[in-house]
């Protein structure tokens, strides 16, 4: 856009904690964007002040178009890159056209009251997201540091906390860290702030207590997820995961999703990997829906509802794909294998004879594994215990252009 962009942030003591070179930058701008917080607490320069849009990113590009060809200086918040418009700016310009200086963030600040290090803590955000998103976070004795987005929010994360068999969690809320007139500090159980209003200038301390959480390691129990029969059980929806290889930032393929199992939990390993599940079936696919969100996941799950192979046409390049229901309709294997990327991984189950043949070529003309799966449970037979087959599973497993 032939704009010089600096992105500065700022503090809860405002002008006053901003460091000189980036005072000269804010005092030398030709435009200043922001907030009306941030655009206030800085001195007249005879600059262009212009507040951010609402809604922001929707406006964002024609703002920028705008002032192009000036010099721009972006007030924020403590540290821009911290679920800040840092971040924003370079996935919208790129990373050589965005200049940021920091102030300390306030997760940071957050630490030092707390006296938490930052290796043994972690920090969610609810900053336009999904707070369904704070429950693939929560496990017995983790600490987190949980960005708000509004006064609101301690009351949601709280009724969340609850929901989860975390009332007894403690809570902690910070308000305007860094300002030495208005910073305020509050503690209590996540039960105790159930309809309680917070500050919107402020974020939560949760000690994870009261409960034992779920893993994101693959393989959560059953009835972790709501299914009508169409469900990938827990031993073979493991071997499926780990065949699949996640790796933080990817993007799987879920074809034929049933109650979204497998591309679930794909998406809870990492908080970057992402699934597009393919169901055909509109009570199924309002069920992984469902599920991803009761599973921490609502938004790296996207759900399609359609067919394959016709509804794969355009969609991202993927990482790894896994083909649970239709390998044998014509054109499902042939569309999937086209789509994935060289060094991708492809996983496919078959419970039929017919998907099973099918599968057994793949496995002739492009190598990988081919598995059986068998499982058996102890059940009850009559007064008795006995063990009770599962269906077994051929599996297939390759990496394109391996060998």
């Amino acid at each position: 856009m032939g704009s010089s962009i600096t992105v500065v942030g700022i503090g809860a003591d405002g002008w006053a904690g901003v460091a000189p070179a980036a005072r000269a930058h804010v005092l030398g701008a030709e435009v200043l964007l922001g907030g009306r917080r941030h655009l206030a607490s800085v001195p007249n320069s005879g600059a262009i002040r212009e507040p951010w849009p609402s809604p922001l990113l929707a406006g964002l590009d024609d703002v920028l178009a705008r002032y192009a060809g000036r010099s721009i200086v972006v007030l924020a918040s403590g540290d821009p890159l911290v679920s800040g418009i840092g971040s924003t700016l370079i996935r919208r310009l790129g990373r050589d056209a965005v200049h940021v200086i920091p102030a300390v963030s306030s997760v940071a600040l957050a630490r030092a009251r707390m006296g938490w290090a930052a290796e043994d803590c972690e920090t969610a955000t609810l900053v336009g997201r999904n707070v369904d998103t704070l429950r693939r976070y929560l496990s017995r004795d983790r600490r987190l540091i949980v960005l708000t987005s509004d006064a609101s929010s301690l009351d949601v994360v709280a009724r969340l906390l609850v929901d989860e068999g975390f009332g007894a969690a403690r809570v902690t809320i910070l308000s305007n860290l860094g300002s030495e007139a208005d910073e305020s500090r509050r503690a209590g159980t996540a039960r105790e702030f159930v309809g309680v209003t917070g500050d919107d200038l402020s974020l939560l301390c949760v000690e994870c207590v009261g409960a034992e959480g779920r893993s994101t390691i693959p393989g959560l129990p059953d009835e972790s997820f709501e299914h009508d029969g169409q469900l990938s059980k827990r031993p073979v929806r493991a071997a499926a995961v780990c065949a699949l290889a996640p790796k933080p930032g990817q993007l799987l393929w879920d074809i034929g999703a049933g109650a979204g199992s497998v591309g679930i939990e794909w998406a809870r390993t990492d908080p970057n990997c992402r699934t597009i599940a393919l169901e055909r079936n509109p009570s199924r696919a309002e069920a992984v829906e469902r599920n991803a969100s009761r599973l921490g996941v609502p938004t790296s799950v996207r759900v399609l509802r359609g067919e394959a192979p016709e509804a794969l046409s355009g969609l991202e390049t993927p990482d790894a794909i896994f083909v649970g229901g239709g390998g044998s309709r014509a054109g499902v294997l042939d569309a999937c294998w086209n789509a994935l990327r060289d060094g991708g991984r492809l996983v496919a189950h078959s419970v039929t004879l017919e998907t099973e043949a099918v599968l057994v070529e793949w496995w002739k003309a492009h190598g990988g594994e081919l598995t059986r799966l068998s499982v058996e449970q102890a059940a009850s037979i009559g007064t008795f215990t006995g063990w009770q087959s599962l269906s077994p599973v051929v599996q297939w497993s390759v990496v394109k252009g391996g060998k």
